[in-house]
């Protein structure tokens, strides 16, 4: 078949599977999940050997360190994944429940009940343990999916897929709810986004050129974020050891991720003192420091930080530092140069950190903890399926309720309206 008629119809299969989730039971919804989890123990060779035909051509191909990292199906990764499903199965499922329920003048009973969104389409790049994240979110909620995942993970992706819908099987659910585009030609993502008729929601998950691109030509309404440019602003009364190990994690924990730090801003009272403490710490662990003038007079040997590196995402062992004059300069630069994902302040004063975490504008604002935190799992969510920068309708990690909507119900005894 075509691409258009290849992904056509795995979006017809998942509308009509949408209908089928829908209706599961809590109980046979957390079954299969617990299904899953067991068969990724049980298939981890086989689902190793396919992730390691993408790994072999991604070094052959160049691709950095940081990229193979978020590539590779390790024993802690799929792990990971089994906790993932687990955790998905300990929420409590939003399906159905209804609320806000009052009676009108008119005598009929209205409410809301939450009920799922139909089928997501899911583009997104490297990381193939997001096939089972979102999967599960999916699942539970409700939802029908249909993934396209990068080119460097088709093996993977397909691999885990294959997986997940022998447990649908096993379980008497319809294989067609979780899907993977089987073809790595890039016209399958244009004949992804014009499918209306069939797909709800389209999240894509991957750098900002891919998230761009589907934003301008999707014809389905795109939950997004473009990129993760994190910032945290070590102020002037900070603990200074403190701020020194959320500055090492945010950095160099996971620089290829969204969450990873991007930009240092430092309040000048303690910049001296602060900025050579930190900078030992970061040369040691490899990161390239890129100074603003006056974080060069106290650090003369770093680079000089130019225009495009305060919005840049590096997504590698790279910051970007600026001494700012006060809290208000630090605002003022992550207004201009954030991208809504994570903002940090390192802080004391309880008044500044209020200031902060009401004034900045982010899908998630913290206070005296690493960027790394941002993250549906750590934020009690279970797994995630991304992280929106958009305000409608889900602003930062998107975990069950995200993929859930609710309608008016009414309940009436024969009224009329007059």
């Amino acid at each position: 078949m075509s691409v258009q008629n290849t992904v056509e119809s795995l979006a017809v299969a998942a509308r009509k599977a949408a209908r089928e989730v829908a209706s599961l039971s809590t109980t046979s919804k957390n079954n299969v999940l617990l299904r899953m989890g067991e068969a990724l123990q049980e298939q981890k060779d086989y689902i190793q050997a396919e992730n390691e035909k993408d790994l072999a051509k991604g070094r052959e191909k160049g691709l950095s360190a940081a990229m193979l990292d978020r590539l590779d199906l390790s024993d802690k990764v799929i792990e990971s994944m089994i906790v993932g499903l687990q955790e998905v199965i300990a929420l409590p499922d939003p399906v159905g429940e209804v609320d806000e329920m009052i009676k009108r003048p008119s005598g009929i009973m209205v409410g809301r009940m939450r009920i799922p969104l139909g089928v997501i389409g899911m583009i997104y790049e490297s990381r193939p343990n997001v096939t089972v994240d979102a999967a599960a979110l999916c699942l539970k909620a409700g939802n029908a999916i249909l993934l396209r995942g990068g080119s460097e993970a088709i093996h993977s992706n397909l691999a885990l897929a294959k997986v997940l819908q022998d447990a649908l099987a096993s379980e008497k659910i319809t294989p067609a709810a979780i899907q993977v585009v089987p073809t790595t030609d890039r016209e399958a993502v244009n004949v992804l986004l014009s499918l209306e008729e069939y797909i709800d929601l389209i999240i894509p998950r991957g750098g900002e050129g891919l998230i761009r691109f589907v934003a301008e030509n999707s014809r389905i309404p795109v939950l997004k974020h473009y990129k993760g440019v994190c910032h945290v602003f070590v102020d002037a009364d900070a603990d200074l050891d403190m701020a020194v190990n959320i500055v090492m994690n945010g950095k160099t924990q996971r620089p290829g991720v969204c969450n990873a730090l991007e930009t240092l801003l430092v309040h000048q009272d303690i910049a001296s003192a602060f900025l050579p403490l930190v900078a030992s710490k970061l040369v040691e662990a490899g990161v390239e420091m890129r100074g603003c003038p006056r974080t060069k007079e106290i650090l003369p040997d770093i680079k000089d930080a130019v225009e495009e590196d305060w919005p840049a995402e590096f997504l590698d062992l790279i910051l970007a530092v600026k001494v700012v004059n006060d809290l208000d300069a630090a605002m003022d630069h992550i207004d201009k140069y954030g991208s809504q994902h994570t903002e940090v302040i390192v802080t004391k004063s309880y008044a500044n950190s209020q200031r902060f975490i009401k004034e900045v504008d982010a899908s998630a604002v913290m206070i005296n903890a690493s960027t790394r935190f941002s993250d549906g799992g750590q934020f009690g969510l279970g797994a995630e399926i991304g992280i929106s920068t958009t305000k409608l309708h889900a602003y930062g990690p998107m975990g069950l309720k995200e993929l859930t909507t609710r309608k008016f119900i009414v309940y009436g005894d024969g009224q009329v309206r007059t």
